[in-house]
Protein backbone atom coordinates (compact mmCIF):
# COMPACT_ATOMS: atom_id res chain seq x y z
CA UNK A 1 0.00 0.00 0.00
CA UNK A 2 1.55 3.33 -1.00
CA UNK A 3 1.88 6.05 1.61
CA UNK A 4 -0.90 8.63 1.65
CA UNK A 5 1.27 11.57 0.61
CA UNK A 6 2.19 9.81 -2.63
CA UNK A 7 -1.32 8.86 -3.70
CA UNK A 8 -2.60 10.78 -6.72
CA UNK A 9 -5.29 8.40 -8.05
CA UNK A 10 -7.61 5.83 -6.52
CA UNK A 11 -7.02 3.41 -9.38
CA UNK A 12 -6.27 3.23 -13.09
CA UNK A 13 -9.88 3.97 -14.00
CA UNK A 14 -9.83 7.28 -12.15
CA UNK A 15 -6.48 8.13 -13.71
CA UNK A 16 -7.89 7.39 -17.16
CA UNK A 17 -10.89 9.60 -16.56
CA UNK A 18 -8.66 12.48 -15.44
CA UNK A 19 -6.46 11.97 -18.49
CA UNK A 20 -9.51 11.84 -20.75
CA UNK A 21 -10.69 15.16 -19.38
CA UNK A 22 -7.30 16.70 -20.17
CA UNK A 23 -7.51 15.37 -23.75
CA UNK A 24 -11.11 16.32 -24.57
CA UNK A 25 -9.98 18.95 -27.06
CA UNK A 26 -8.83 16.11 -29.34
CA UNK A 27 -12.23 14.40 -29.49
CA UNK A 28 -13.22 16.29 -32.64
CA UNK A 29 -10.30 14.87 -34.66
CA UNK A 30 -11.34 11.25 -33.99
CA UNK A 31 -7.99 10.10 -32.61
CA UNK A 32 -6.72 6.56 -32.29
CA UNK A 33 -5.82 5.59 -28.71
CA UNK A 34 -3.03 3.03 -28.42
CA UNK A 35 -2.69 1.25 -25.07
CA UNK A 36 0.45 -0.41 -23.76
CA UNK A 37 -0.68 -3.73 -22.26
CA UNK A 38 -1.36 -4.69 -19.70
CA UNK A 39 -1.30 -1.78 -17.24
CA UNK A 40 -2.09 0.89 -19.80
CA UNK A 41 -5.29 -0.75 -21.02
CA UNK A 42 -7.69 0.35 -18.22
CA UNK A 43 -6.33 3.90 -18.48
CA UNK A 44 -6.56 3.99 -22.27
CA UNK A 45 -10.08 2.55 -22.24
CA UNK A 46 -11.35 5.48 -20.17
CA UNK A 47 -9.56 7.94 -22.47
CA UNK A 48 -11.07 6.31 -25.57
CA UNK A 49 -14.53 6.20 -23.99
CA UNK A 50 -14.47 9.88 -23.07
CA UNK A 51 -13.14 10.96 -26.48
CA UNK A 52 -15.40 8.62 -28.46
CA UNK A 53 -12.22 7.23 -29.98
CA UNK A 54 -11.05 3.88 -31.31
CA UNK A 55 -8.70 1.90 -29.07
CA UNK A 56 -6.02 -0.55 -30.11
CA UNK A 57 -3.05 -2.26 -28.48
CA UNK A 58 0.61 -1.42 -28.96
CA UNK A 59 2.67 -4.41 -27.87
CA UNK A 60 5.88 -3.33 -26.19
CA UNK A 61 7.98 -5.06 -23.54
CA UNK A 62 10.67 -3.72 -21.25
CA UNK A 63 14.16 -5.20 -21.48
CA UNK A 64 15.10 -5.48 -17.82
CA UNK A 65 18.58 -5.52 -16.35
CA UNK A 66 19.74 -8.99 -15.21
CA UNK A 67 19.06 -9.29 -11.48
CA UNK A 68 17.20 -5.96 -11.52
CA UNK A 69 14.30 -6.70 -13.81
CA UNK A 70 12.40 -3.62 -12.64
CA UNK A 71 15.13 -1.41 -14.15
CA UNK A 72 14.62 -1.23 -17.88
CA UNK A 73 17.65 -0.51 -20.05
CA UNK A 74 15.67 -0.90 -23.26
CA UNK A 75 12.47 -2.11 -24.84
CA UNK A 76 11.15 -4.08 -27.80
CA UNK A 77 8.09 -3.16 -29.85
CA UNK A 78 6.24 -5.80 -31.85
CA UNK A 79 6.34 -5.72 -35.63
CA UNK A 80 7.49 -7.49 -38.76
CA UNK A 81 10.93 -6.04 -37.98
CA UNK A 82 10.74 -5.44 -34.22
CA UNK A 83 11.91 -2.07 -32.96
CA UNK A 84 14.54 -2.49 -30.23
CA UNK A 85 15.81 0.51 -28.28
CA UNK A 86 18.71 0.12 -25.84
CA UNK A 87 20.47 2.42 -23.39
CA UNK A 88 23.91 1.84 -24.88
CA UNK A 89 25.71 3.67 -22.08
CA UNK A 90 24.06 1.49 -19.44
CA UNK A 91 24.79 -1.69 -21.40
CA UNK A 92 28.45 -0.70 -21.65
CA UNK A 93 28.82 0.37 -18.02
CA UNK A 94 27.00 -2.69 -16.67
CA UNK A 95 28.95 -5.05 -18.91
CA UNK A 96 25.86 -6.74 -20.32
CA UNK A 97 26.83 -9.06 -23.15
CA UNK A 98 25.12 -9.29 -26.53
CA UNK A 99 24.27 -12.90 -25.71
CA UNK A 100 22.48 -11.87 -22.51
CA UNK A 101 20.57 -9.16 -24.35
CA UNK A 102 19.56 -11.66 -27.02
CA UNK A 103 18.23 -14.06 -24.39
CA UNK A 104 16.16 -11.34 -22.74
CA UNK A 105 14.84 -10.11 -26.09
CA UNK A 106 13.80 -13.64 -27.09
CA UNK A 107 11.92 -14.04 -23.81
CA UNK A 108 10.08 -10.76 -24.27
CA UNK A 109 9.24 -11.60 -27.89
CA UNK A 110 7.68 -14.83 -26.66
CA UNK A 111 5.52 -12.89 -24.20
CA UNK A 112 4.43 -10.48 -26.95
CA UNK A 113 3.48 -13.45 -29.14
CA UNK A 114 1.48 -14.94 -26.26
CA UNK A 115 -0.38 -11.67 -25.66
CA UNK A 116 -1.11 -11.15 -29.33
CA UNK A 117 -2.55 -14.65 -29.75
CA UNK A 118 -4.64 -14.29 -26.61
CA UNK A 119 -5.91 -10.73 -26.93
CA UNK A 120 -6.46 -10.30 -30.64
CA UNK A 121 -6.11 -13.45 -32.73
CA UNK A 122 -6.59 -13.02 -36.49
CA UNK A 123 -7.22 -9.29 -36.21
CA UNK A 124 -5.43 -6.59 -38.14
CA UNK A 125 -4.08 -3.49 -36.41
CA UNK A 126 -5.81 -0.17 -36.94
CA UNK A 127 -3.64 1.89 -39.36
CA UNK A 128 -1.96 4.94 -37.82
CA UNK A 129 -0.86 6.71 -41.01
CA UNK A 130 -2.43 10.15 -41.19
CA UNK A 131 -4.20 9.74 -37.84
CA UNK A 132 -3.87 11.65 -34.61
CA UNK A 133 -2.51 8.93 -32.32
CA UNK A 134 -2.53 9.02 -28.52
CA UNK A 135 -0.19 6.54 -26.83
CA UNK A 136 -1.31 5.75 -23.27
CA UNK A 137 0.20 3.92 -20.30
CA UNK A 138 -0.54 3.96 -16.57
CA UNK A 139 2.71 5.80 -15.88
CA UNK A 140 6.36 6.12 -16.81
CA UNK A 141 9.44 5.36 -14.74
CA UNK A 142 12.68 5.54 -16.75
CA UNK A 143 10.99 6.17 -20.12
CA UNK A 144 12.86 3.52 -22.09
CA UNK A 145 9.77 1.46 -22.87
CA UNK A 146 7.77 4.48 -23.94
CA UNK A 147 10.63 5.78 -26.10
CA UNK A 148 10.62 2.54 -28.08
CA UNK A 149 6.84 2.68 -28.42
CA UNK A 150 6.81 6.26 -29.69
CA UNK A 151 9.59 5.64 -32.20
CA UNK A 152 7.77 2.63 -33.59
CA UNK A 153 4.55 4.56 -34.06
CA UNK A 154 6.36 7.57 -35.54
CA UNK A 155 7.83 5.38 -38.30
CA UNK A 156 4.28 4.78 -39.54
CA UNK A 157 3.69 8.52 -40.15
CA UNK A 158 0.81 9.56 -37.89
CA UNK A 159 -0.49 13.08 -38.53
CA UNK A 160 0.23 13.89 -34.89
CA UNK A 161 1.66 11.80 -32.06
CA UNK A 162 0.59 12.46 -28.49
CA UNK A 163 1.96 10.82 -25.35
CA UNK A 164 -0.56 10.70 -22.48
CA UNK A 165 0.18 9.34 -19.00
CA UNK A 166 -1.17 10.10 -15.54
CA UNK A 167 2.22 10.30 -13.84
CA UNK A 168 5.94 10.31 -14.60
CA UNK A 169 9.16 11.83 -13.25
CA UNK A 170 10.10 15.16 -14.79
CA UNK A 171 13.45 13.97 -16.11
CA UNK A 172 11.84 11.09 -18.01
CA UNK A 173 9.28 13.43 -19.56
CA UNK A 174 12.10 15.76 -20.62
CA UNK A 175 13.86 12.96 -22.50
CA UNK A 176 10.68 12.07 -24.40
CA UNK A 177 9.76 15.51 -25.70
CA UNK A 178 11.60 15.02 -28.99
CA UNK A 179 9.87 11.67 -29.59
CA UNK A 180 6.35 13.07 -30.05
CA UNK A 181 4.39 16.21 -30.86
CA UNK A 182 2.72 16.70 -27.50
CA UNK A 183 2.93 15.29 -23.98
CA UNK A 184 0.06 15.27 -21.51
CA UNK A 185 1.27 14.19 -18.07
CA UNK A 186 -1.03 15.00 -15.17
CA UNK A 187 1.59 14.86 -12.43
CA UNK A 188 5.38 14.87 -12.17
CA UNK A 189 5.99 14.24 -8.46
CA UNK A 190 9.31 15.03 -6.83
CA UNK A 191 10.78 12.87 -5.51
CA UNK A 192 9.47 10.07 -7.72
CA UNK A 193 9.58 6.55 -6.27
CA UNK A 194 7.49 4.29 -8.52
CA UNK A 195 4.38 4.42 -10.68
CA UNK A 196 2.49 2.12 -8.31
CA UNK A 197 3.19 4.42 -5.36
CA UNK A 198 0.96 7.06 -6.99
CA UNK A 199 -2.13 4.82 -6.89
CA UNK A 200 -4.15 3.68 -3.89
CA UNK A 201 -5.17 0.49 -5.69
CA UNK A 202 -2.63 -0.79 -8.21
CA UNK A 203 -3.33 -4.48 -8.80
CA UNK A 204 -1.79 -6.40 -11.65
CA UNK A 205 -3.97 -6.14 -14.74
CA UNK A 206 -4.89 -9.67 -15.74
CA UNK A 207 -5.29 -11.07 -19.25
CA UNK A 208 -9.03 -11.38 -18.62
CA UNK A 209 -9.21 -7.65 -17.85
CA UNK A 210 -7.54 -6.78 -21.15
CA UNK A 211 -9.86 -9.06 -23.12
CA UNK A 212 -12.93 -7.61 -21.38
CA UNK A 213 -11.93 -4.00 -22.03
CA UNK A 214 -11.10 -4.72 -25.66
CA UNK A 215 -14.58 -6.21 -26.09
CA UNK A 216 -16.11 -3.10 -24.52
CA UNK A 217 -14.02 -0.88 -26.81
CA UNK A 218 -15.28 -2.87 -29.78
CA UNK A 219 -18.87 -2.33 -28.67
CA UNK A 220 -18.26 1.43 -28.55
CA UNK A 221 -17.08 1.38 -32.19
CA UNK A 222 -18.69 -1.60 -33.92
CA UNK A 223 -18.39 0.01 -37.34
CA UNK A 224 -14.70 0.79 -36.99
CA UNK A 225 -13.51 -2.41 -35.34
CA UNK A 226 -14.89 -5.13 -37.54
CA UNK A 227 -14.15 -8.44 -35.90
CA UNK A 228 -13.15 -6.82 -32.62
CA UNK A 229 -10.49 -4.56 -31.23
CA UNK A 230 -7.18 -5.11 -32.92
CA UNK A 231 -3.60 -5.59 -31.85
CA UNK A 232 -1.09 -3.05 -33.03
CA UNK A 233 1.75 -5.13 -34.37
CA UNK A 234 3.51 -2.14 -35.85
CA UNK A 235 4.73 -2.90 -39.42
CA UNK A 236 8.16 -1.37 -39.04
Amino acid sequence: MPTDHAILFRNRQEAGQALGTALLSLASVHPLVLALPRGGVPVAFEVARMLGAEMDLLFVRKIGSPGREEYGFGAIVDGADPQIVLDDAYVRDAGISAETIGTIVDRQRAEIDRQRRLYAPDRQPVPVTGRVVIVVDDGIATGGTMRAALRAVRKNHPARLVLAVPVAPADSIATLRTECDRIVCLSQPQPFFAVGACYRDFPQVEDADVIRLLAQARDLHPGHMTGGAGSHSVPL
